[in-house]
């Protein structure tokens, strides 16, 4: 056992997130925490990882256990570059060792620009920079809040594979289904303030909920069987009860003092929506240009009263760009876009806008509509709101001392009671915990008009979507039929044909052969070459690519020469990501060798 937490409770007001809960975790472990927004998931990862202290219990950790936590939020000093931001917050001891790996690492997160300051990078860009950090750490416990926030499909996949690898024990929080499914072998559920484990992944863990959920609630009818039957017993008369009444009258009254299992409430998305005439969203010719790099290129596309779009592509590629020209926000450099008259819509932003000062919960709701119409007919701005887990309390609560999951609820709330009948969604999965999620899948499956939404979560994207659009780094947008797994498999079966394209059949089949014969652990003549050559060759790529950012700095107006050295950017970046992959590569052969080298003496 590396880490153990008995006794741990914790309040905020009136509010017990925390009540008396354990949690142990043995090494090797890896588990998912999840629970509805709001229930103290964070605030629990804050008190393992030591970050705050429980207001009762104790943490303890085994000793030599070391802990590398992310955080939802990391504070960097604005003027210092990635890398040395990255490399200052491993300490010295590390600098040395880790730097080609930080580099790699960075590269993996979209991150290339190791000297850009700090304070110039979005607040995605430095929550991936705060996931390097903790990723480069030395540790034996990994804690993560919401490690797949503000990635893209790659990105995750990576992080999915280099966590199954981690050989240390993880505890995360994340709303990622899939990424639970194949990462976790245990889910713990926090669910009014106690914890339930369950030795499964997310799978799994749904089909012993639900079995536990039926045993509580065969308990609770069994309970309420016997309180009948022993309640007409006590309404009779002295003489029929008998002389054994006091043990029976004291079973009655434990039975009737035990609590009920306490039921948990989920989100009621009502179907709220205005009529939508036949025009829709007309895009004609959409270019959309920044510091003369074309995002969007050539766009035409009219939008379906029924569609279901999924969007996905790289970060940085313009998927929210694309979504900000279709509703109008920003202008295209070339073609048109035409909104119908009847088209109201409804854009659930990345990021959550911030709430008026000291207003409140109540009345950020009433502000956008007293009451709506749908097919129960009127509902008041507090009943939905309690229809989505704001109680009459939390109601009069100052809408900015939510927590994260519960300021992007409340959000997604006060689009819904708009009434759209066009739904953009950007990244929605962000900051939502799995049952409002489930809530929001099954309210898209009904909702009378289009949705086009970009996420990176492909759970989600296999439930909501029936066509994809792949926003590629050229600007242009391509249309897969399907789901994601459809999308998923399309592709990697384009890549592969294009790999096998480019190889002659000789070397196709040299290539079989090759793989064979069994690996032998040493290096070729060639590998041990360019093992001695690489540092170099990688730092004189990154010399290379600073140059060429000190240049594009000087040509700002330069339109042209702007246009040369953004192509060569784009060429050294691969080379010095196909460089630290190599490097990672031989590497990793090398320590191989030496362990072989080592087992056999």
């Amino acid at each position: 056992m590396l880490l153990r937490a008995e006794g741990i409770e914790k309040n905020f007001g009136i509010r017990q997130l925390l009540g008396c809960v354990d949690f142990y975790l043995d090494a090797g472990e890896k588990v998912g925490l999840i629970g509805q927004n709001g229930t103290g998931k964070s605030t629990l990862l804050k008190i393992l990882a030591g970050e705050e202290a429980p207001d009762a219990g104790t943490v303890v950790r085994s000793s030599g256990v070391r802990v590398s936590y992310l955080p939802q939020e990391m504070q960097f000093r604005a003027e210092a570059g990635i890398l040395s931001q990255v490399l200052e917050a491993l300490g010295p001891a590390e600098w040395a060792a880790k730097e080609y790996e930080a580099k790699s690492i960075l590269n993996r997160l979209g991150l290339p620009e190791f000297d850009k300051p700090m304070g110039e990078l979005s607040g995605g860009q430095k929550k991936r920079a705060a996931l390097a950090i903790a990723l480069l750490r030395p540790s034996e416990v990994l804690i993560l809040d919401e490690p797949t926030n503000h990635l893209d499909h790659e990105m995750v996949a990576w992080l999915e594979d280099w966590l199954l690898r981690y050989t240390g024990s993880l505890v995360m929080v994340t709303h990622d289904r899939y990424f639970l499914e194949r990462v976790t072998g245990r889910i713990v559920e926090l669910f009014r303030g106690k914890l339930y484990s369950y030795a499964a992944n997310y799978s799994k863990f749904l089909e012993e909920k639900a079995q536990r959920l039926e045993m509580e609630a065969a308990s609770e009818r069994k309970r309420q069987a016997l309180l009948r039957r022993e309640a007409q017993w006590i309404r009779q008369g002295p003489k029929a009860r008998g002389t054994k009444s006091t043990e029976r009258i004291a079973r009655y009254e434990a039975l009737k003092n035990r609590e009920a299992p306490e039921e948990q409430a989920q989100v009621e998305m009502t179907t709220m929506h205005s009529r939508l005439g036949k025009k829709t969203v007309e895009a004609e010719g959409v270019t959309k240009r920044f510091s003369d790099r074309a995002v969007i290129r050539d766009f035409s596309y009219t939008v379906l009263r029924e569609d279901r779009i999924g969007i996905v592509g790289r970060n940085g590629a313009g998927k929210s760009t694309l979504l900000n020209l279709l509703s109008g926000r920003i202008p295209p450099d070339a073609g048109s876009v035409q909104i119908g008259e009847t088209v109201r819509l409804g854009y659930f932003t990345q990021e959550t806008p911030p709430f008026p000062p000291g207003c409140k919960v109540f009345d950020y709701i009433r502000d956008i509509a007293a009451e709506v119409q749908t097919k129960e007919g009127k509902i008041s701005a507090s009943q939905m709101l309690e229809r989505f887990l704001f109680s009459p309390a939390v109601q009069q609560m100052p809408a900015e001392k939510l927590s994260g999951g519960e300021k992007r609820r409340l959000f997604l709330l006060g689009i819904l009671m708009g009434a759209p009948n066009i739904l953009f969604l950007d990244e929605p999965t962000n900051d939502l915990d799995i049952e409002t999620l489930t809530v929001l899948e099954e309210y898209l499956e009904s909702f009378p008009g289009a949705v086009l939404a970009v996420s990176h979560d492909r759970y989600f994207l296999d439930k909501m979507a029936q066509s994809i659009f792949e926003v590629e780094e050229d600007g242009r947008v391509v249309r897969y039929e399907g789901d994601y797994a459809a999308y998923a498999a399309k592709r990697a079966e384009q890549q592969q044909q294009a790999k096998l394209a480019q190889k002659p059949v000789a070397k196709q089949s040299a290539e079989r052969s090759e793989r064979a014969r069994p690996v032998k652990l040493k290096f070729t003549f060639k590998e041990q070459k360019e093992y001695e050559e690489i540092d170099g060759r990688i730092a004189d790529l990154e010399a290379r690519l600073q140059a060429c950012a000190r240049a594009m700095a000087a040509a700002a107006s330069d339109y042209v020469r702007l246009q040369e050295l953004e192509e060569e950017k784009e060429r050294l970046s691969a080379a010095l990501e196909e460089a630290e992959e190599r490097w990672l590569y031989l590497q990793d052969l090398a320590e191989r060798i030496a362990r072989q080298k080592e087992e056999a003496r």
